[in-house]
């Protein structure tokens, strides 16, 4: 691996960089989703979903205390909008929206790092594999009618490591970042659908306050 990392120059320096950085970030990316509970199912979120629609709500936002999960979050955001007495419904809908933003904004939080080694590692590999071309030919040039084709060939072998590990680097990541998409997007799918519900069902006592209210 030194060996590599010698041959390959400065740019296979920076791909090892930029490796251990993707692996950084999967590992935690990984471990953040777990405690967000995106694999979790949302179990909670659908009773208190079930104990708001049969009017509830008091045993909805107690199903749901204490619980960290995003669909969680949003739920008890969405229940808490509706029952909070200086907001009507509209009020309700906009500040319920923008906690749903607001988490799943943290949902994506370092998937940017990951889109960055997917289009770095590739063109770092390709630089280091020009300037490597580019000493071979140089090399070639300056030996001129006494040139041995098998040190071309070992110069062009070693340009190339370069671009291998940049692949490397950018397939792994490239694979994990669909991934996380993957999970962010049902994620946003289940919240979505969860305030859908809570605000469809509302208890009547809570979707004619403001209109009393207004009275």
């Amino acid at each position: 691996m030194f060996d590599a990392l010698v041959l390959g120059g400065p740019a296979m320096w920076a791909i090892a960089a930029l490796s251990v950085i993707s692996l950084a970030v999967i590992i935690w990316k990984i471990w953040d989703l777990l405690a967000a509970g995106a694999w979790s199912g949302g179990a909670h979120s659908q009773a208190a979903i079930a104990a708001w629609a049969a009017g509830d709500p008091d045993g909805a936002e107690a199903a749901l205390a204490g619980r960290r999960s995003l669909r969680a979050q949003l739920a008890r955001a969405a229940m808490a909008s509706l029952r909070d007495p200086q907001l009507d419904r509209a009020g309700a809908e906009a500040e319920t929206g923008r906690v749903a933003r607001d988490l799943l904004a943290r949902a994506r939080s370092g998937l940017r790092a990951l889109e960055l080694a997917v289009v770095i590692g590739p063109l770092l590999g390709l630089l280091g594999t020009v300037a490597g071309m580019i000493a071979a030919f140089r090399a070639l040039q300056e030996a001129g009618v006494q040139a041995d084709p098998a040190t071309l060939a070992g110069g062009i072998w070693e340009a190339l490591l370069t671009t291998a590990a940049g692949m490397a680097v950018a397939i792994p990541a490239q694979i994990a970042l669909s991934g996380f998409d993957a999970v962010v997007d049902r994620l946003r799918h289940d919240m979505e659908d969860a305030a859908t519900r809570i605000f469809a069902r509302a208890p009547a006592t809570l979707t004619e306050r403001p209109r009393a209210a207004a009275e």
